[in-house]
C-alpha cells in the first residue's frame, strides 16, 4: 500500500509540473484595445483555433486538471 501511495504522489507531482508548463505556454485571452470599442475580428485563425497548437494546449489543460482532481481525491480518501 505504501508503494502505491508513493507512485500516486509522484504522478501527482508530475501532473502539477506539466499543468504549470502547459498553462504558461498558452496565449493570453484578452483581445487588446479592439475589445473596448466592440470590434470583433472573425479571421481564419480565430475560427480554427481548436485545431491549432492553442486548441491542443486547452485540451491538455482540461485533461491535466481532471487528473489532478481525481488523484487529489484518491490520495485524501484516507484509505492509505
Amino acid at each position: 500500500m505504501k508503494s502505491l501511495k508513493l507512485v500516486l504522489i509522484i504522478l501527482l507531482i508530475v501532473i502539477c509540473v506539466a499543468l504549470t508548463i502547459i498553462i504558461l505556454f498558452q496565449e493570453g485571452k484578452q483581445n487588446g484595445l479592439g475589445s473596448l470599442s466592440g470590434q470583433q475580428f472573425d479571421s481564419y485563425w480565430s475560427r480554427n483555433k481548436g485545431r491549432s497548437r492553442e486548441g491542443l494546449l486547452v485540451k491538455l489543460t482540461s485533461v491535466c486538471v481532471i487528473l489532478f482532481f481525481v488523484l487529489s481525491a484518491v490520495l485524501n480518501i484516507g484509505s492509505f
